[in-house]
């Protein structure tokens, strides 16, 4: 497989994106290849002699897309940059699936210009997964599409319960639209109408609405809604897990360092299982390619587990699976 990787996107770009790169190479099977997009002479500053003789190459860019910088403007204006050179290497068919920490909007807006949408589907989703008891609950969208329509939710119901079903073996995964209430009555137009198209879709295991306090109890497999509340819903989960860790660590330590002694395993398990670069980067659905969005914040680790994730998800085969679902029937 080869996976292109944006070397000069992300809070921590380039030295901490190509030291997970480099790491990432343990990962790699005979025949894989990692694409290191970006700056020539600065990659090789950073990791010339630790990609020397491995199965790496460098795709120089000269430009960087920043996360200031307006996505649809600086798709067109910044023709040489590393997301856009990324992205033609997966249009041409040079890279099988792309990693970027950078703007969101760039990507999702590069992918949507430069490739084709996949059969059936109109806007790509972004899926993530979030921590919840006995596993973990796949929502979607978590950015890519704020300004969502009610037949975007349908196709996101759709993609994301047959990525769960590849994922987890799950048959029927158990779909909800994330709303301000259970209740039928509750809820904006957009909500209203994208449970009509969910709900008729015989195909999926519709449940009906969850609230967001209880994504944490696992309530559903798959979790639909609009790119704006994804990713708001996203990153206040990511504050107070962190938040909330690290109150329990500070009040451990205060109690003494033997109690925090003993305590350091299990916080250790739950900042590891709170943790986004724990899941690498989270999936666009519904274009052509694999593409996973690491945060922007994202270090080493996180490069490496989403290597790791892109893999895994190659092989899954989604995107046929999901044209053959949503494409016009003739």
């Amino acid at each position: 497989m080869r996976i292109a990787i944006d070397a000069m996107g992300g809070d921590h770009a380039p030295a901490k994106i190509l030291q997970g790169a480099v790491e990432a190479l343990a990962l790699l099977e005979p025949g894989d290849e990692l694409i290191l997009v970006g700056d020539k002479a600065v990659i090789e500053q950073h990791v010339g002699a630790a990609i020397a003789g491995k199965p790496v190459r460098i795709e120089h860019a000269s430009q960087v897309i920043t996360m200031d910088d307006s996505p649809v403007e600086a798709i067109r204006g910044k023709r040489d940059s590393s997301i856009v050179k990324m992205v033609k290497l997966a249009k041409e068919g040079q890279a099988d699936a792309i990693i970027s920490a950078g703007n969101t909007g760039a990507l999702v807006a590069a992918g949507v210009l430069m490739l084709k949408p996949l059969a059936g589907v109109e806007r790509p989703g972004i899926a993530v997964t979030l921590p919840a008891k006995g596993g973990f609950v796949m929502m979607i969208d978590a950015g890519a599409n704020p300004a969502a329509k009610p037949a975007h939710l349908h196709q996101y119901a759709v993609m994301a319960s047959l990525y769960m079903k590849a994922l987890r073996g799950i048959e029927k995964p158990r779909v909800a639209i994330l709303n301000v209430g259970t209740e039928d009555e509750k809820g904006t137009q957009l909500v209203k109408d994208a449970k009509e198209l969910i709900k008729a879709d015989a195909s999926l295991n519709f449940i009906g609405y969850v609230e967001g306090r209880d994504i944490p109890k696992g309530p559903c497999d798959v979790l639909v809604t609009d790119g704006f509340t994804g990713n708001v819903v996203l990153k206040v989960i990511e504050g107070w897990s962190e938040a909330l860790v690290g109150a329990m660590t500070k009040e451990l330590m205060a109690e003494g360092p033997e109690l925090a002694a003993k305590f350091q395993p299990v916080m250790g398990r739950l900042m590891k299982r709170y943790d986004h670069e724990e899941y690498g980067g989270a999936l666009l659905l519904g274009v052509q390619g694999t593409f996973l969005k690491v945060h922007g914040s994202g270090g080493p680790r996180a490069i490496k587990n989403a290597v790791g994730a892109a893999k895994a998800a190659g092989r899954l085969g989604i995107n046929a699976a999901v044209e053959a679902h949503l494409a016009p029937k003739a």
